[in-house]
């Protein structure tokens, strides 16, 4: 028997055999991605209209780290904080540019990066949702703004300057 056709035909057998499965799985995978995408995208939009749905989104031990160095908080911190904004009705509008889905094998865990357009310019974030069967949990996300590295020494020094000098609290 000729070893390079004994090698050929088991590719080829092995190929179209696992062609189907490999194809049920990205079909799967790229439905799983849309439904986290959904889910952010709905969770953003939720802020945007100040919907309570907003913090009911968010793990109860969940974390939520702002853009300053002082905003690192639970769920019922960030909603207390923000508790003026949904008085008002208006809080943050936040729309993806572009965002990178990735998750654990048993798709308990998601994890994403994203860029986003919003009143500060764009924005980066990164999260991690929990699958609960039953939807999707925020466990923590983290805002932070884009700056050009170009930028950077400037930023660096305007901040420094602004800790330097500490302003009375309110």
């Amino acid at each position: 028997m000729n070893p390079s056709l004994t090698l050929a035909t088991f590719a080829t057998v092995t190929a179209l055999l696992s062609g189907p499965a490999v194809h049920a799985q990205a079909t799967a995978d790229a439905a799983f991605v849309r439904t986290v995408n959904a889910f952010v995208d709905g969770w953003h939009d939720d802020a945007a209209h100040t919907r309570p749905a907003y913090f009911d989104k968010i793990a109860p031990n969940g974390v939520y780290i702002g853009t300053d160095k002082s905003e690192i908080w639970t769920r019922d911190q960030f909603k207390a904080w923000a508790r003026p904004f949904w008085e008002r009705g208006k809080a943050w509008s936040f729309t993806a540019q572009k965002r990178n889905v990735y998750h654990s094998p048993d798709r308990t865990y998601v994890w994403f990066d994203e860029q986003l357009t919003t009143q500060m310019g764009t924005c980066q974030a990164s999260g991690v949702l929990r699958n609960t069967g039953s939807g999707f949990l925020v466990e923590h996300y983290q805002l932070s703004l884009a700056v050009p590295n170009a930028l950077n020494a400037g930023f660096a020094k305007a901040i420094a300057q602004y800790e330097a000098n500490p302003k009375p609290a309110p």
